[in-house]
């Protein structure tokens, strides 16, 4: 059974493909908010699925029933959606997937998604996620980069991740991809863990913003800086309702100017995982784009 299922095949230029999953790696729904703002603003088209038959527990992720215009009813699978976009202003076109995280048989679906990016000649691949940590909510979102890629590594000042123990689909893909001959690379947004539950658009901020520079791309996320600012404003006025929430937050924000006193904005925080901290937009938009050249050949 073919499990992708395509719809059209799109005619990219040197394409980066951006894959973001709902569920496990997907804290305050930042990574799969961030991906779906990039979807919005550069108009990207549905040109295949991943069929959810082959990788979903349905009694887990469960499709659902809606009513249709004449009066009748249909149910909604939770297929995998893959997109392409032109990134206006850059030298490279977008693939996104998006999607719950698969419960059953990630090998294969992992194969799948390979498949996919041989198809459309992906050079990178950059996979979003967010993570809860012990990080506050009025300071700048801190986002880890990491990658298993030597040359690729030396080039971003990304590291490799010393993380040992479960992994969600987002290790596994990593995996399947690298032996594929694709590199890839990852981009994690730190979400308070103190307000897990609230969707957190400062930190799907962050990984738009770190997704763009990648693409040497222009935007200005006008929209998240204000859900981001009204964010911040709700969980500050929450937490001043409690006492000891708010010594909790005022002890987190100590550590966090004291590990980084000049409070920039595009933070990227590798932790233990070592690595340098990322250079300005342009300079990671030019050294992606020297390496995909090296690697790729000027197209």
């Amino acid at each position: 059974m073919d499990v992708i299922r395509w719809e059209r095949r799109p005619t990219l230029r040197r394409p980066l493909f951006v894959l973001a999953f709902e569920g496990w790696n997907d804290a305050g729904d930042a990574s799969t908010m961030a991906l779906g703002y990039l979807a919005r603003t550069w108009n990207a088209r549905r040109f295949a699925t991943i069929e959810s038959e082959e990788f979903y527990d349905f009694t887990v992720t469960r499709p659902h029933v809606r009513t249709t215009g004449s009066g009748g009813r249909r149910i909604d699978w939770p297929d995998i959606e893959l997109l392409a976009a032109e990134v206006p202003g850059a030298g490279h076109d977008v693939v996104l997937l998006r999607g719950v995280e698969p419960q059953l048989r990630w090998k294969t679906f992992s194969q799948a998604v390979v498949t996919v990016a041989h198809a459309v000649h992906a050079e990178l691949a950059v996979i979003l996620g967010a993570l809860l940590a012990d990080v506050p909510h009025t300071r700048p979102v801190r986002v880890s980069g990491t990658t298993d890629d030597a040359e690729l590594a030396g080039r971003l000042g990304l590291g490799p991740s010393d993380y040992e123990g479960p992994t969600g689909i987002v290790g596994v893909l990593h995996d399947a991809l690298r032996r594929a001959g694709i590199p890839t690379a990852s981009f994690w947004a730190a979400v308070p863990h103190y307000v897990h539950q609230v969707p957190s658009p400062k930190a799907a901020l962050a990984l738009v913003e770190r997704s763009a520079a990648l693409f040497g791309a222009r935007l200005d996320p006008l929209e998240l800086r204000v859900a981001a600012t009204e964010y911040e404003r709700e969980v500050s006025q929450r937490v001043a309702d409690d006492a000891d929430a708010t010594a909790y937050v005022a002890q987190l924000e100590r550590a966090a100017d004291s590990d980084y006193p000049e409070g920039d904005g595009a933070v990227t925080d590798l932790g233990a995982g070592g690595g340098l901290v990322l250079g300005s937009a342009d300079d990671l938009a030019a050294e992606v784009e020297r390496y995909l050249r090296d690697h790729h050949g000027d197209r």
